[in-house]
């Protein structure tokens, strides 16, 4: 059971010097849509992939922000890699080609990979130039990671991989992917048991990813199935059988960023912009009122969050709660948008409000499934408040 302090992290200020960082971003954001180079979208920490965008960020010392210098990064804080992804977020920057090895892959082998592991691929992922997905969800397995069905079989140097993931983001793009696998039978009917991470370089010989395209055409999702994929013993992450414990620590990484609730920031913007041009009556100021307080209090439960996790706690209620309120939120932005300035979603259109309206729309369905369902999520509240 968890304490009242682990449920609910101190709230804490930005550092010094976050206000500073933060004009020098939004500087560069600027600039960047003046020249046309992106324009803002809603969901861009999936669809927004441009690897352009990733290694100026790399060049400019925002990515990898976490990693020490002696791996390439700037040993600087997560509350100030916090502030940039806020802003980089709420732009609607194409951040996706980075996203998951800044997020949540650097401070895993940080924390459980070896040296070989770290110094192959931390400077890259600081550099913006080495891309990674995760390989946990599998087909008929919904958010039930225990079940997964993937294994892995001791072969002369290494392990051979045979089994299939789903939704993984970017993998048609990514080098490689963290995946959780079976590596030894469950013990006593622990599912748990058993379980382990392998990186696996998703260039290998039996790797076939094929796409799984949205409603809108995108395609950023897809299934990954391995045949008889080899994978050597260097490349194993963490300890043999530790990899539902590595996977829930690396889940409060994914869980509890800023994207749980600013994927459809730029919409709310967008409209905010649209009602400024003209007389809003007092029914939509009062929503406006309502969506900002909204944003402001899941702001200060993320930034907490990110707090105990620089301060090398690993707070996995606490991200549930900003994950299941936070996705549950943006569709509710959606919602009230359409309310605030009724427009026709138009998936034809090239930019503006009715484009963004059409993708947050039409990319609702997956707000609360991706990084485990909010029913899922919720079980993880009780079960850590001890109701369950």
């Amino acid at each position: 059971m968890v304490t009242h302090s682990e449920m609910t992290p101190p709230p804490v200020g930005l550092p010094p010097g976050a206000a500073a960082l933060r004009v020098e971003v939004r500087s560069f954001l600027a600039e960047e849509q003046a020249h046309g180079h992106w324009r803002p979208r809603v969901d861009s920490w999936l669809s927004g992939w441009d690897e352009r965008f990733s290694k100026e960020l790399g060049r400019r010392g925002w990515l990898g922000m976490t990693i020490p210098t002696e791996y390439g990064g700037h040993g600087r804080g997560a509350l100030d890699r916090y502030v940039v992804t806020e802003e980089l977020l709420a732009a609607g920057a194409p951040v996706a080609a980075h996203w998951i090895a800044d997020r949540q892959i650097a401070p895993s082998l940080l924390r459980f990979g070896t040296q070989e592991q770290r110094e192959r691929y931390l400077p890259g992922i600081a550099s913006g130039e080495i891309y990674f997905g995760i390989g946990m969800s599998e087909p008929d397995s919904g958010s039930d990671l225990a079940s997964v069905r993937s294994r892995a079989v001791r072969v002369d140097g290494g392990w051979e991989l045979t089994g299939t993931k789903v939704w993984t983001s970017g993998a048609h793009h990514a080098h490689a992917f963290f995946a959780l696998v079976r590596t030894a039978p469950a013990e006593d009917g622990n599912r748990h048991s058993g379980l382990s991470q392998l990186i696996v370089d998703l260039h290998s010989p039996g790797v076939t990813v094929r796409p799984i395209p949205l409603l809108t055409g995108a395609h950023h999702f897809n299934e990954v199935v391995f045949d008889r994929v080899f994978v050597p013993d260097s490349m194993v992450l963490g300890e043999l059988g530790q990899g539902w414990h590595q996977v829930t620590s690396e889940l409060a990484f994914e869980r509890s960023g800023p994207e749980r609730y600013l994927s459809t920031f730029p919409l709310f913007a967008a409209v905010v912009g649209a009602l400024a041009e003209g007389d809003p009556d007092r029914g939509r100021r009062r929503d406006l009122g309502r969506l900002v307080a909204h944003y402001r209090t899941l702001r200060r439960m993320s930034v907490a969050v990110a707090g105990a996790l620089d301060a090398g706690a690993a707070p996995e209620t606490a991200a549930a709660v900003v994950k299941d309120l936070g996705t549950r939120f943006e569709s509710e932005v959606i919602d009230v948008a359409r309310w605030l300035v009724p427009v026709v979603p138009d998936p034809a259109a090239e930019g503006g409000l009715s484009r963004m309206m059409a993708d947050a729309v039409r990319h609702s369905p997956g707000f609360t499934l991706r990084g485990g369902t909010n029913e899922i999520l919720r079980g993880i509240v009780a079960r850590g408040l001890g109701l369950r």
